[in-house]
């Protein structure tokens, strides 16, 4: 898992994920997208391919980048916890904002 959050780290690859999210996508399309070189965006999907966050299906001639959703899972289930913990203060502070007299309730200075 820290493999996956070593590579998403990078906002180019997050970026390739965004748009795979959408569809399976060659990598001319992602060149074009992206508004990288071809050598640059072959060298992200390499990094994001050896994560096995992605994985190749080829298409005649043309090689065909599609999502791989397991790992990101494994970080979905991680961060999972910390959600909660944050739900949980958000939570307390909504309550806590509830409490509180409206601005319109509020004296006004002349």
């Amino acid at each position: 898992m820290s493999t996956a959050f070593a590579v998403l780290a990078e906002p180019n690859r997050r970026r390739i994920l965004d748009l795979l999210l959408e569809r399976p996508r060659p990598v001319g399309e992602l060149v074009e997208q992206l508004g990288l070189t071809q050598p640059g965006t072959s060298k992200h999907l390499k990094v994001l391919r050896e994560a096995g966050l992605v994985r190749i299906r080829p298409d005649a001639q043309r090689r065909v980048y599609e999502l791989r959703l397991e790992p990101l899972m494994e970080v979905d289930a991680w961060l999972r916890r910390y959600r909660e913990m944050w739900a949980g203060r958000l939570d307390a502070l909504e309550r806590h904002l509830d409490t509180m007299p409206d601005s319109d309730d509020r004296p006004q200075d002349a």
